[in-house]
């Protein structure tokens, strides 16, 4: 489809920058902890504090956020969520202790819910190719994840606060983009109600996605917040490390995992991400070299990618019929499951700074147990098969259309 032929081809450019901003944001933080901890002067579980105050905000904001929606509109929520980020980085940059600054990332996380609830919806209902919308927004997400890190090392190497200041000014510009070039999808959907995210759950295939999904995202945010301080890097080397791991996480998404998906589906691509990772976990944990754990982290964040392209398609297909509802069920577990990891890595490394990564595989090899025990249950509500389980059924409806996400 030609592109001329987009009506909202600014509105649409718009939300994709500021979703590449709130993803940098996420990412811009890793190079930085160590020297957080250092001039704080707070031991390594007390900085994952950033994480997971962000994480667990985020998780619990994004029921309501999505709530709010259906009730004021996308667009008042989805720039209510870019300004409280905004403001939210700026006076990070001024925090004097750990306390304040995991308060205020956590205000970053509520923020970031309520764009992240709404900006796909936006984008797919304003786009007549809804493929290319599709494709733009994973390339906003996984260049976020590569310039985030450098973005966070390149000035982190000056002051830990300039990459807070400077990702919070980038979201005031964004805001001033978004709220003059936004719109308003025409097609105005009925308020979500709380019980209808919460049905979601009672849904066999669904619940087997989520606790794959749980244990996934625990092991991703595990590699996220605590490798930083495994690595034992200076601020730009440890940026540009997380910038190859972003470039690796970008690969996943846009080069390999949908085009996987459609060779051997989505599913048995999950199974692909998952077991790949599970072997990274090992060799993080056995391993004694730090180019080794480079290469290790790059190979994670492909996994990474392979599983992020395709796991939210899966929602949208596995659950209910309106993607306000399934998001929110799924977002709730995803998000939900990954917020206490980064702080349990940090008191975990007090004892063994391999023993995050051990627990780590634990955990994940309980998920890749869910996965072979019900996987044959996801692949026939999504029309797939899987190699273990041949006689699965046709899906009782057609798979959405894949929608990525990378967080």
């Amino acid at each position: 489809m030609d592109r001329r032929t987009e009506p909202n081809r600014s509105a649409i450019y718009a939300t994709t920058l500021v979703a590449f901003l709130a993803i940098a944001g996420i990412a811009v933080v890793d190079p930085i902890l160590p020297a957080i901890g250092e001039a704080i002067g707070v031991t390594a579980w007390q900085v994952e504090l950033l994480f997971t105050a962000y994480i667990a905000v985020m998780a619990v904001g994004m029921i309501p956020a999505t709530l709010a929606s259906g009730k004021f509109g996308f667009k008042p929520v989805l720039i209510t969520g870019v300004s409280v980020v905004g403001v939210a980085a700026i006076l990070a940059s001024f925090s004097g202790d750990i306390v304040q600054l995991s308060v205020l990332r956590g205000v970053w996380g509520l923020g970031n819910a309520m764009f992240f609830a709404t900006a796909m919806v936006v984008l797919v209902n304003l786009a007549n190719d809804r493929e290319w919308v599709v494709g733009l927004f994973e390339t906003a997400l996984g260049l976020g994840f590569a310039v985030g890190p450098l973005l966070g090392g390149l000035l982190g190497h000056i002051s830990w606060r300039l990459p807070f200041f400077v990702c919070g000014v980038f979201m005031v510009l964004a805001l001033g983009v978004a709220a003059r070039k936004l719109r308003e999808p025409a097609n105005r959907q009925a308020p979500v109600r709380v019980g209808q995210i919460f049905a979601t759950y009672r849904k066999p295939a669904f619940i087997a996605l989520c606790a794959v999904t749980a244990a996934y995202n625990f092991v991703f945010f595990v590699v996220l917040g605590y490798t930083p301080l495994f690595l034992h890097l200076d601020v730009v080397p440890l940026g540009l490390a997380f910038t190859a791991w972003g470039l690796g996480l970008a690969a996943g998404i846009l080069l390999i995992g949908h085009r996987l998906a459609h060779r051997i589906g989505a599913v048995q691509t999950v199974g692909v991400a998952i077991t790949g990772l599970l072997a990274c976990m090992i060799l993080f944990a056995t391993s004694h070299s730090t180019a080794l754990s480079l290469v290790v982290l790059v190979l994670a964040g492909l996994f990474m990618g392979l599983a992020n392209a395709n796991l939210t398609d899966l929602a949208l297909g596995l659950g209910s019929g309106d993607r306000r509802v399934a998001t929110g069920a799924f977002n709730l577990v995803r998000w939900g499951a990954a917020a206490p990891a980064p702080i349990i890595a940090g008191k975990l490394a007090e004892h063994s700074p391999a023993l995050p990564f051990w627990v780590g595989f634990a955990v994940l090899a309980v998920g890749v147990l869910v996965y072979l025990v019900f996987g044959h249950l996801m692949a026939a509500g999504y029309g797939e098969r899987v190699v273990w389980n041949r006689a699965a059924r046709t899906a009782e409806h057609t798979p959405e259309e894949p929608v990525g996400e990378a967080y």
